[in-house]
């Protein structure tokens, strides 16, 4: 929600490696600066080489951990700088942290004083950022289609913009410097483009840099986590909800997901300086603002701490995982329902994804001739594991691209060879996704620290993976990938030429995705037919022109897409106090 390599990753993943002394990158959170093309973190020019960038396949490759040839091409080396140009356009340069799929952002200050940190232990995992719900009927127009036809509008069954009033943007409490809050950014809207229905300043964070974790949209509220505190602005005009709740100490964790009935827990720090720990537990319910249960989530033993805490939600459970185990509550009482401890042969259980399903990865056998991953579904109730599916020696679970299906994003520390294998719902081997070119989801996370599921920019269906493309020229695609043959079924590319697509998540057969914002065109919410032999881009959104710049800036992000409106949010502070920083934006029809 973890360091670059040693070298440049193979196939385009990137996935973590130990970093030496000299290659350390910046601390804190990044700059809430442009983004580089297109506002996802993917590369300008050359792919850089130290951490972690896509990096073209050369001509070696090596068999999967289940007999198949994947793509671990030796990559070639690139210049070592991370410094990258800002996106031509914007008006002021930036210097841009390094992103590398599949490895998040450190904390500001180093991290932890963990003693399995850099060894197969996992730190614990939370769920998906950037939820979806999506209803109704909108009047979209297509962006264009492989049939030559001009656009034309249209029906879709996707979605129902909300009807908003033409008020000014400024609708919330009044805070702020008295720029973008206080003057109506939608001055100067073309015709057929979206409102900004109203944006908000972040609190104040420290010189050091703050997380800003998580977003969640209830029918009526919009809940966002900042440093201390969680705030609540009505979804259509902006205005408090609810009193904004200050912790006595920093937010350390959140449930990326939402229970049905709309509440979360968070986790904040005991106190500050070495001794602190991320142990405070706290659920709140997003419609009221009301704090229910608290608890104090315990040590583990040694090296087993709450130095960094990871939370998951599965059906009415919520699990807070430590660096080598775990306790589950009740979510809606806080009664103690289980812990998960070590097992078996020596395997420490430290990494938990949740939603539709409860998963849980372990490491086994740590420094001996038979360490390996280990695999589990848990019922949520009870933690008993229904399955276990053993990891072949020498491959590491650095993430899970998806839950339900299970898709598992490996590494293999040895060389930097990567492969994505699929399981089925009994957890027995499903297929080994094979590719062929980069692909290039937004694993940044945040300061926070990652979990197996911190990644946007991928959904899925029963059969399919939908991924984008890493851009190297022009725009990227979103490529859809069997899960049964691990084979691409079809590509779409982005329609604005320059930008990036990234899958959001799936409504029914449809695929939702944002298209970043160009220098001279605001961003895009599209639809995506995925069934048939026709995919092209139906527009939903059109975000202003005449903001676009203030929309990339949202470097570091989280996004939802829910009742026609679009949410966008950063995920980090840089506690700069010489201008206000921006927390979110809603933009509708």
């Amino acid at each position: 929600m973890t360091q670059p390599p040693n070298q440049p990753p193979q196939g385009g993943f990137g996935a973590p490696q130990d970093q030496p002394a000299h290659q350390q990158p910046p601390q804190g959170p990044p700059p809430q600066g442009p983004p580089p093309q297109g506002g996802f973190g993917a590369p300008q020019g050359p792919p850089q080489s130290g951490y972690g960038y896509p990096q073209q396949p050369g001509p070696y490759s090596q068999p999967g951990p289940y007999g198949h040839t994947g793509p671990y091409a030796q990559p070639q080396q690139q210049p070592g700088s991370y410094a990258q140009q800002p996106q031509a356009g914007y008006g002021y340069p930036q210097q841009a942290p390094p992103q590398f799929p599949g490895a998040p952002t450190p904390p500001p200050g180093g991290g932890s004083k963990n003693p399995f940190k850099g060894k197969p232990v996992l730190v614990a995992v939370a769920a998906v950022t950037a939820l979806l719900v999506i209803g109704g009927t909108v009047w979209a127009v297509a962006s264009g289609g492989d049939d030559g036809k001009k656009p034309v509008a249209h029906e879709s069954q996707d979605d129902k913009p909300t009807p908003t009033t033409s008020a000014p943007v400024n609708q919330g409490d009044g805070s702020g410097d008295g720029r973008e809050e206080n003057q109506d950014l939608n001055e100067g809207r073309k015709p057929g483009e979206s409102k900004i229905l109203w944006y908000k300043e972040a609190p104040d964070a420290p010189a050091a840099g703050a997380s800003a974790p998580g977003l969640w949209i209830t029918g009526k509220t919009a809940v966002k986590a900042a440093y201390k505190q969680l705030v609540a602005y009505n979804v259509g005009d902006g205005k408090p909800t609810w009193d904004a709740i200050t912790f006595p100490q920093k937010i350390c964790a959140v449930t990326r997901q939402k229970t049905s009935d709309d509440t979360i827990v968070v986790a904040y720090e005991s106190g500050t300086g070495d001794s602190s720990r991320c142990n405070q537990l706290q659920q709140v319910d997003l419609d009221s603002g009301e704090k229910g249960w608290s608890t104090e989530l315990k040590e583990g033993g040694l090296f087993d701490d709450t130095i960094t805490v990871e939370l998951a939600i599965a059906g009415n459970t919520v699990v807070a995982g430590r660096s080598m185990s775990g306790t589950a509550y009740d979510v809606h009482s806080g009664k103690k329902l289980w812990d998960k401890k070590k097992y078996g042969a020596s395997c420490y259980p430290s990494g938990y994804a949740g939603g539709s399903k409860l998963i849980a990865v372990a490491s086994c056998g740590i420094g001996s001739d038979t360490e390996h991953d280990e695999v589990q579904e848990l019922d949520p109730a009870t933690g008993r594991a229904k399955w276990t599916f053993k990891i072949k020696k020498g491959w590491k679970v650095n993430r899970a691209y998806s839950v339900s299906p299970l898709v598992l994003f490996l590494k293999k520390e040895s060389n930097d060879a990567w492969n994505m294998v699929t399981l089925k719902s009994d957890g027995t081997y499903r297929s080994q996704v094979q590719v062929d070119e980069n692909y290039a989801p937004d694993c940044s996370g945040s300061v926070l620290g990652a979990g197996l599921t911190d990644c946007t920019g991928i959904a899925s269906d029963a059969d399919t993976l939908y991924l984008p493309t890493e851009k190297k020229s022009g725009a990227n695609s979103i490529v859809a990938l069997s899960l049964e043959t691990g084979k691409v079924r079809w590509r779409v590319k982005s329609p604005v030429d320059g930008t990036t697509m990234m899958p959001i998540r799936m409504r029914g057969t449809r695929l939702i995705a944002y298209v970043a914002p160009s220098y001279d065109t605001g961003g895009q919410v599209v639809s995506i037919r995925t069934k048939g032999s026709r995919h092209r881009t139906y527009k939903l959104l059109q975000n202003p022109q005449g903001t676009a710049k203030i929309e990339s800036s949202f470097y570091s992000k989280a996004i939802a897409y829910v009742d026609g409106r679009f949410f966008l949010s950063t995920t980090s502070l840089t506690g700069d106090d010489d201008a206000k920083e921006k927390l979110m934006l809603a933009y509708g029809k």
